[in-house]
C-alpha cells in the first residue's frame, strides 16, 4: 500500500514541505530516498525499537521511503516519527484517511517517547499557510508551536498517543496560548535596571541617545568602570517588541534551538554577549549544515562584544558587511541561506593594554605608541560604522556610597519610545528604514541639515579637533536622534555639539601617546 505522511525541512528562517510517500510490497528490503542525511538514514533502527518497545510490528515487506522534492537535503532526527506513522499506515497497522489533514515530526527515542526538535514555529506558520488542519509534534514544542493561530496543534510524548489517535482510540488535548496576554504580561520585567548605576550619567545619556536612535556604540575605559554593567541593562530601555519583531526573531532562536520548552514567543529583546574567543563562523552562522549566527541571534536586540580589541581580526572584520545590509547570506555548493541580521552593537574597550590610561589616578605604564597600537586592532572601516565613542572615568566613591536612588529604565524608555514614534512617523513611507542609525545620505539631506550656525560649529569642530570627514554624516544621524528626545524639528547647535562630543576616537590626537 502507498501512503503519503507529511513533513517539513528548515532552510535558514523558512519551512518547506516535505512529502514522506511510503510504499509496502513483497520482498524483504528497506530503501530511503529522497537525500537524507546520515542522521536521517539511522531512524531505521530507532524507529524499530520504538515499535518493538510499544507492542507494536515492525513490518516484514519491502520498504520503499522517499522523501520529496528528492533535491532538498533532509536533516536532523525529526523525520523519525511521520517515517514510523507512515510504515506503519502502508502496512495497514493504521487508518491513513487523516494522514493528509496533519503535519507530523518529532524525533524517537527507542522506548518510542517523542523528544523535542528545533524549527517548530517556521513549520507551524508553513503548515497554517499550506491549510493543513493541524500539527502533530513533541509535547515539549507544542507551546511555541501554538503562537501561531488558526491551526490546531497537537503535543505528544509518546508513538502509542499518535497511532490510537488515527486509529480512533483516544483523542489528542489542543495546546492553546494566549500569546498576546502572554507577550505583553513579559514586557515589564527585566533583570537588570538602571536605577543600580551610581554616577556616569554623562555616560547614560550617551546610551539612551543610541537606543532612541538605534545607533552602534563603543565604550572606553578602564577596569571596573562599569562598562559591561550598563551594557547588560541596554535591553531594558529600548522600545518593547512589537508582535511582528517578536515572531521574526522567535523563528531565529526556534531554527538555534534557543527556546525554552516554557516559552511561546518571545517577549524581551536579546541580548547576545559572546567570548571574544569566538570564531567567525560562530559570530555570523554557517557550518556544514548553516545555523544562525551571534549576529542573527541578536536580531532586534543588542550585540555586546566586551573588550573588542582583543575579538580576532578576522571575525571583526565578517561584520562589516552584515552592519552595513542588516542581513548575511550563507552560500554552500548546492544552496544559500540569509539570515536577518538588524542588531544593535554595543562593544566595550580598555583605553590601554595595561587598562590605565588618561585614568585621573593610576599611572598608565604602557610604553610609548601602544595607546594607538592598541586602538588599530579595531579597523577603520569597522570603527565607522560605530556612531558613539563615549570615555567613561571611574565612578568616585562620593558617588559609589550616595544612596540617592538613580533614575530607573522605565523612566528613560518612556522618553526612547517618544523619540522611536517620532522616527516611525518620519520613516513610515521607507523600506526597511526605521531609526535614524539607517538613514541615506539623501535622507539625511532631507531630514538633518544643520542651519547656518550648525555648519559654522561642525566646521570649527573638525578643524579643532582633527576630527576626520568621515565622522561628519555620523555626527548628522546622532543630531537628529538627540533632536528628536528634545522634541525639536530643526538641528540646533545644541544637538550637533553634544553628538560632537560622542567622536572621541575619530580625534587624531587621541591615543597618542608620547
Amino acid at each position: 500500500m502507498l501512503v503519503k505522511v507529511f513533513g517539513a525541512a528548515v532552510q535558514g528562517i523558512e519551512a518547506t514541505l516535505i512529502t514522506i510517500e511510503v510504499n509496502c510490497s513483497k520482498g524483504i528490503k528497506f530503501m530511503l530516498v529522497g537525500l537524507p542525511d546520515a542522521s536521517v538514514k539511522e531512524s531505521h533502527e530507532r524507529i524499530i525499537s520504538a515499535l518493538q518497545v510499544n507492542g507494536y510490528k515492525f513490518p516484514r515487506q519491502q520498504i520503499v521511503i522517499n522523501m520529496s522534492p528528492a533535491d532538498i537535503r533532509k536533516e536532523g532526527t525529526a523525520y523519525d516519527l511521520p517515517l514510523a506513522i507512515g510504515i506503519l499506515a502502508a502496512s495497514g497497522s493504521i487508518e491513513h484517511d487523516k494522514l493528509e489533514d496533519f503535519l507530523i515530526m518529532g524525533e524517537l527515542s527507542l522506548d518510542g517517547s517523542i523528544l523535542p526538535i528545533k524549527g517548530v514555529l517556521p513549520i507551524a506558520i508553513k503548515a497554517r499557510e499550506l491549510g493543513f488542519k493541524g500539527l502533530i509534534l513533541p509535547n515539549k514544542n507544542a507551546r511555541e508551536a501554538a503562537v501561531v493561530n488558526n491551526i490546531e496543534v497537537y503535543g505528544v510524548d509518546n508513538i502509542t498517543e499518535v497511532v490510537e489517535f488515527f486509529n480512533g482510540e483516544q483523542t489528542l488535548s489542543k495546546t492553546e496560548v494566549d500569546t498576546r496576554a502572554e507577550f505583553y504580561d513579559a514586557q515589564q520585567y527585566f533583570e537588570f535596571d538602571f536605577s543600580d548605576v551610581k554616577g556616569q550619567e554623562n555616560v547614560k545619556r550617551a546610551l539612551e541617545v543610541a537606543a532612541a536612535g538605534g545607533h552602534n556604540l563603543i565604550m572606553i575605559g578602564p577596569p571596573g568602570a562599569g562598562k559591561s554593567m550598563m551594557a547588560k541593562r541596554m535591553p531594558s530601555i529600548l522600545p518593547p517588541f512589537t508582535l511582528h519583531e517578536a515572531l521574526e526573531t522567535t523563528k531565529i532562536h526556534s531554527v538555534a534551538g534557543k527556546i525554552s520548552t516554557e516559552t511561546s514567543l518571545m517577549s524581551q529583546r536579546p541580548f547576545r554577549s559572546p567570548h571574544h574567543t569566538i570564531s567567525d563562523v560562530a559570530l555570523v552562522g554557517g557550518g556544514a549544515y548553516p545555523q544562525p549566527g551571534e549576529i542573527s541571534l541578536a536580531h532586534n536586540g543588542v550585540l555586546f562584544l566586551d573588550e573588542l580589541p582583543e575579538f580576532s581580526r578576522s571575525v571583526l572584520e565578517v561584520m562589516r558587511q552584515p552592519l552595513e545590509d542588516r542581513k548575511i547570506a550563507i552560500s554552500r555548493s548546492r544552496f544559500s541561506v540569509e539570515y536577518p541580521a538588524s542588531f544593535m552593537l554595543v562593544s566595550s574597550m580598555n583605553p590601554c593594554p595595561c587598562g590605565y590610561y588618561n585614568h585621573p589616578e593610576k599611572e598608565c605604564v604602557c610604553p610609548g605608541g601602544s595607546v594607538q597600537k592598541y586602538l588599530n586592532k579595531i579597523s577603520g572601516p569597522l570603527l565607522d560604522r560605530i556612531d558613539i565613542h563615549i570615555e567613561i572615568i571611574p565612578v568616585p566613591f562620593e558617588k559609589i556610597s550616595d544612596t540617592t536612588p538613580a533614575e530607573t529604565s522605565e523612566a528613560i524608555r518612556k522618553r526612547i519610545i517618544k523619540a522611536r514614534e517620532i522616527q516611525n512617523k518620519r520613516f513610515e513611507k521607507e523600506e526597511n528604514i526605521h531609526c535614524n542609525a539607517q538613514m541615506t545620505p539623501k535622507l539625511l539631506a532631507k531630514y538633518a541639515s544643520p542651519d547656518s550656525d550648525g555648519l559654522q560649529l561642525l566646521k570649527t569642530a573638525m578643524d579643532r579637533f582633527n576630527l576626520s570627514a568621515r565622522a561628519y554624516d555620523r555626527i548628522l544621524k546622532v543630531s537628529r536622534t538627540i533632536a528628536d528626545l528634545d522634541n525639536s524639528e530643526k538641528l540646533l547647535p545644541k544637538h550637533l555639539a553634544e553628538a560632537i562630543n560622542y567622536r572621541n576616537l575619530d580625534r587624531e590626537n587621541w591615543g597618542n601617546k608620547l
